[in-house]
């Protein structure tokens, strides 16, 4: 399924599953799981001799919690791409966790081919957008509805609209250039662009901002006006 190499990281503290998981993926074709921690410390120190891609993490860690453990992993390895999986149902931890930059959000029941799709986006350095990631930024936007006040209107353009649309269904910086006939460099410039001029810092703070103010289509029901 993976069309290029893709090396993984396992991090939970429960000991079954982790090997398990482990052996299941190591049947796959391209992934190469190069480290399995039971937690965040173990982790740190074997990321210093191991390049990883896509890091599974658990929102209940030992020693150091998830919440932690993405703000260490964000800031020493910012290329790594992390893939919440977990059976924790705290929206509030769960929002939390996307607003520090993780890229999914996967929880334990689901079916392991999800499980290989959402390897699939974070090794092409897209966001993995399931039901569950779908609930969370939702849980988000009632919480920002009914916390922030109101700020002043900034004006996105038709092009600009079009790219949020384009992300929310997963479309690579690769495809959204070809559907709209850019560059790719001008797709991540205007993507740069709409964070600096909305004041944001990730695509989720991206896509949270476009579901806000209605302007993606995040189900076939909806009618979006640009």
């Amino acid at each position: 399924m993976l069309s290029q190499s893709v090396n993984v990281a396992i991090v939970d503290d429960h000991t079954l599953f982790r090997k398990t998981l482990k052996n299941y993926l190591s049947e796959q074709k391209n992934i190469n799981v190069v480290i399995q921690s039971p937690d965040i410390p173990d982790l740190l120190n074997r990321l210093q001799e191991a390049r990883v891609q896509v890091l599974l993490l658990d929102v209940f860690m030992p020693k150091l919690n998830g919440i932690e453990a993405v703000k260490v992993l964000r800031q020493n390895y910012p290329d790594t791409k992390i893939l919440v999986l977990s059976m924790c149902t705290d929206m509030d931890l769960l929002c939390e966790m996307l607003e520090l930059g993780v890229y999914g959000i996967l929880s334990k029941s689901d079916e392991p081919e999800e499980l290989l799709n959402a390897i699939k986006s974070l090794s092409e350095h897209r966001i993995y957008r399931n039901k569950l990631f779908t609930e969370v930024m939702y849980w988000n936007k009632q919480i920002a509805i009914k916390t922030q006040p109101e700020t002043r209107a900034i004006s996105l353009n038709i092009r600009e609209k079009e790219i949020l649309q384009l992300l929310w269904e997963e479309k690579s910086n690769k495809e959204i250039a070809n559907h709209l006939f850019l560059s790719v460099r001008s797709v991540e410039k205007i993507r740069q662009d709409m964070k600096e001029k909305l004041g944001l810092k990730s695509t989720i703070g991206l896509l949270k901002y476009a579901i806000n103010k209605k302007i993606i289509i995040t189900s076939p029901r909806e009618v979006r006006s640009i």
